[in-house]
Parts: C-alpha cells; structure tokens; sequence
C-alpha cells in the first residue's frame, strides 16, 4: 500500500489585474474565473457553462481573450489580465462599452461582460475586416436573448472608428 499524496499547498502566484499587481497564494485547482469572482470579487466575468462553450467568462489575457472557466490561476503566473471591470478608464466607458450602450446590445446583460471583453480582443487581433468576418470571429459567444444584431453593430462601429486603447492596440 502506498501513502496517500500530501495535500497540495498553494502556490505563490503574482498577477497584474486591471492594472493592479497582486501578490496571492492560490490552489493549484483554482481557475482563472474562480479566483476573480471569488477571491477578488470581480464578478462581471460569468460562470455559464464551466466548459468553455458560451463565453461568458471570456476576459482578456496578455491583451488575447481567453475563456476564464478553463484557465488555471497558478499558470496565468506573471500575467496581465483585464476583466469588463478594468475596461473603462478616467470616468469614461472604454469605446466598445459605450457602442454596446449605444446600440442597445444586450437584453438580459449576463452575457455582456464576456461579449465585450471578446470584442476587445477581437479587434485587438486585426482579422475582423467584414460583418461575416465580426459573427464568425464572435461565435464563441453566445447570448441567448439573441442580440446578435445589436452586438454585430456595436463591434463593427469600433472596428471601423478605429478606436485606439490605451495599449495602442486599434480597438
């Protein structure tokens, strides 16, 4: 018979989270999305699915958008990351949060959060260039009161603003 593993200690993790740099100690098993909405209470980010399918959780990692729900905390070591929280900036909506007011696109608001993060980074890629290409690169985020059309406009009037963030990414 062998012995039982020792329990897992937490792990010394350092983040910088809408421009704060924190020093945690998180369990190893803790997600990204976990340990904003738990620990940092930062609860924009939605749990949906859990499994990476609605996009709900979607925030921004090093500027790429990435699924919250299937990150681990511990491995995002070192890493920025930018929730809908840390958007906007000097008492003012970040540009695709004031396009989604604008063209009323959202209804329930769950999925929002996750829609705008995605759009961010979407725009922050550089391949959205036509109304085909903004649904298809957003299709990894779902709203389920079908806001398409409002989200689909919001995000093709920031792209073609060609709005600059503070990062100088053209978003």
């Amino acid at each position: 018979m062998t012995d039982p593993a020792p329990p897992m200690e937490p792990l010394p993790t350092t983040l910088t989270v809408n421009g704060q740099t924190l020093r945690l100690r998180v369990e190893p098993w803790t997600t990204l999305l976990d340990l904003l909405r738990d620990r940092l209470d930062l609860t924009g980010s939605k749990k949906g699915c859990d499994h990476g399918q609605c996009g709900a959780c979607t925030v921004l990692v090093n500027d790429r958008r990435c699924n919250s729900c299937l990150m681990l905390a511990v491995m995002q070591d070192g890493k920025r990351v930018t929730t809908i929280e840390g958007l906007a900036g000097g008492g003012e909506l970040h540009p695709m949060q004031q396009a989604f007011v604008d063209h009323d696109a959202y209804q329930c608001g769950y999925c929002t959060p996750g829609q705008i993060c995605s759009a961010v980074g979407l725009l922050a890629e550089g391949h959205a260039r036509t109304t085909a290409d903004v649904r298809e690169l957003m299709s990894g985020n779902l709203c389920r009161c079908g806001a398409y059309p409002g989200i689909t406009a919001a995000v093709e009037e920031v792209l073609h603003a060609g709005v600059a963030n503070d990062r100088g990414a053209n978003v």
